[in-house]
């Protein structure tokens, strides 16, 4: 089955979406006490386009990964469009908005999912081209929206700017 992507204002979901955020938060943290527990992608990036789901990156250190990755399964479903590996792994779930979690080892190579929203909150100019993107893919197949949103990050991820944030 062919699914679609549909995009709004981030506004449109910001009150309920910080509430979502909240709850889950407060669930994980309650699970797992020692993580790093953050809110990502575009819902929490102001004035952005959004599918209108809630994003968290639950940050671990590596010999906490199995024993979180087993509480979250407990939680949540795995996230069987994502890759797994021992540092990474994407788990969904349902609330009044669709929720993603996204678990990774502190310092992975999988552990940008925080400083990549940061690099949109701090350069709009980006997240710009990012919304000009998200319109191109509006009512099309998921499929090759996550496909041009893939390139796009990988761009992104390999800037100067994004290279340039990192250091500050």
């Amino acid at each position: 089955m062919v699914e679609y992507v549909y995009f709004a204002p981030e506004i449109t979901f910001r009150e309920i979406a910080d509430k979502v955020y909240a709850r889950h938060r407060k669930l994980i943290r309650e699970q797992l006490p020692q993580a790093d527990i953050h809110y990502i992608g575009s819902t929490a990036v102001r004035d952005s386009l959004t599918k209108g789901d809630v994003d968290l990156q639950v940050r671990v250190d590596q010999q906490d990964f199995p024993e979180a990755k087993k509480a979250l399964q407990g939680m949540y479903d795995v996230n069987k469009g994502s890759f797994r590996t021992s540092f990474f792994c994407g788990f969904e779930g349902e609330d009044v908005l669709p929720v993603g979690v996204q678990l990774t080892v502190i310092e992975s190579e999988a552990d940008h999912f925080l400083k990549t929203t940061g690099f949109f909150q701090a350069h709009p100019s980006y997240n710009e081209a990012y919304d000009q993107l998200k319109k191109q893919f509006d009512g099309k197949e998921m499929e090759h929206y996550r496909n041009a949103k893939a390139e796009f990050l990988t761009d992104i991820l390999a800037s100067d700017a994004y290279q340039n944030y990192l250091k500050k």
